[in-house]
Order: structure tokens, then sequence, then C-alpha cells
């Protein structure tokens, strides 16, 4: 991405990490609340008030810019996790609950 495709409200970091200027929010994690949601800029903006619903729009529009990128990510993130729980479903903690009759 160049700068030339960065919109109004959005910064990359040095990894290439879209943000939302002035937040600790990244576009990515707007984008998942819209598409696992359906959430609007608007219900975005009344879900978390510390986003302007200007910074709420150029997060979408971001995204929506780069879905094919972003899209990518979202998917290894979700696959990142889904390994994650299929690994720990036998954990030392879990079996320690399980000895204790506290789960199944």
């Amino acid at each position: 991405m160049t700068t030339a495709d960065l919109v109004n409200h959005i910064r990359l970091d040095e990894r290439g990490v879209a943000w939302i200027d002035d937040t600790r929010s990244k576009v990515i994690e707007v984008a998942m609340d819209h598409l696992a949601h359906g959430w609007s800029a608007e219900d975005i903006h009344r879900q978390y008030p510390h986003l302007s619903l200007a910074q709420a729009h150029a997060a979408l529009a971001f995204y929506y810019d780069h879905q094919t990128e972003l899209n990518a990510d979202i998917s290894e993130s979700l696959s990142r996790a889904e390994n994650a729980a299929a690994g720990s479903t036998d954990s030392p903690g879990r079996r320690r609950l399980r000895a204790l009759g506290l789960i199944r």
C-alpha cells in the first residue's frame, strides 16, 4: 500500500498494520465487527464511542479498498485461533479441573 491509498483517519504502522488515528483501534478489528455482526458505521460508533463517526466510516472505507488483503489476514487469524483452541482441549489446567470434577 502506498500513502496515496490511505484514507483520512487511518495510518499504517511500521509493519503495515492499519490503525485508526488517535486511537488504539485497528481497522481490521472494526472490519471484523462489521462482518461478524453486520454493524454499520453508525453501529460501530455506538458500540465504540471513542471512535468518531468519521473514523468508523474511514475504517470501513479502508477495509473495502483493501478487502482481499484484510480478508486473508482475518482468515489467517481465525485459523490460528482455531488451532490454539484445538490444542488446548487437554491442557494441564483442564486436566486438574476434570480431576476435581468441575468439568467433563
